[in-house]
């Protein structure tokens, strides 16, 4: 594995791989690599020739009050990992080398980005489709592969990469789970041991959801009202929002009459979760 810190050094890298007709696969990442990305680099390695794992903290994805400070950054143990999994380069640029001085550009994908996550976090995927279009522009990948815990965001790239002709193919990869459902991410490390034990109940919702509507439930607002119910038994969750959704426009539907996407967030203590799950009536 090769640790790759600046844009000049992986174009170098690059150009070689074009000589060579190598398909390459890009897994970007804000580091503090688990087990979910382990999976989407297995994925990419599959299927490509090359991997290269990007690893850049994007303060443009975080708002002001959210925890850009203390995101964990452990250079070292994500480096173990990728040489691990046999990458062949790990691209960690500075924040100079992606926005370097007088960059003023911002990449909206606004019809999918104005609610749930985007409504909470105002100018968050402004900050992801803008860092997502940079790496892609350096790394110049064939696929990207990304995790399905971020369903909005995986819906703005997908909308990105098609309406500007980009020409990659976006593979997406099943959320990954702890035993009891908890969806694998970077931020549950800040949970105590106290609230990690409340976690799972946002899973526990989604799943009461998925049971309402495979019952025979089909008002939206009843699907709905199950998953808060089960929430509220939470005291340690405090509800940001719970959603029936089409699955590729994330507008919130009425009635489901075929597939679905459940969409919900919750806070516990100073820690945000969000999970989905798609559903077929």
């Amino acid at each position: 594995m090769r640790l790759i810190r600046s844009v000049s050094a992986l174009s170098a890298w690059r150009r070689r791989l074009d000589r060579e007709g190598v398909a390459l696969g890009l897994v970007p990442t804000m580091g503090a690599l688990h087990g979910g990305h382990r999976t989407l680099i297995r994925a990419a390695r599959l299927s490509c020739d090359a991997v290269v794992v990007s690893l850049f903290v994007n303060p443009r994805q975080f708002g002001p009050g959210e925890d850009l400070a203390r995101y964990p950054h452990q250079l070292r143990a994500d480096a173990s990992l990728c040489r691990a999994e046999g990458i062949d380069v790990l691209f960690a640029p500075s924040r100079e080398d992606i926005y370097p001085g007088g960059f003023g550009t911002v990449v909206a994908v606004p019809t999918l980005s104005r609610r749930w996550e985007g409504e909470c976090r105002p100018g968050h995927f402004e900050g992801v489709a803008t860092v997502i279009t940079k790496l892609m522009a350096m790394v110049r990948p064939h696929r990207v592969f990304l995790g399905q815990k971020d369903y909005q965001q995986v819906a703005v790239i997908r909308r990105l990469v098609a309406d500007l002709d980009l020409g990659i193919d976006v593979r997406v990869c099943p959320t990954v789970r702890d035993a009891d459902g908890v969806a694998l991410s970077s931020r549950n490390q800040y949970l105590t041991s106290t609230q990690r034990r409340a976690a799972p109940v946002l899973y526990a919702a989604l799943r009461a959801g998925r049971a309402a509507l495979l019952a025979g439930a089909r008002s939206a607002v009843t699907i709905r009202r199950s998953m808060q119910r089960v929430v509220s038994s939470e005291s340690r969750a405090r509800l940001e929002y719970l959603a029936v959704c089409d699955p590729e426009t994330l507008e919130p539907l009425r009635r489901v009459t075929g597939k679905a996407v459940l969409l919900g967030a919750i806070r516990i203590g100073r820690v945000r979760l969000i999970d989905n799950m798609l559903v077929t009536r």
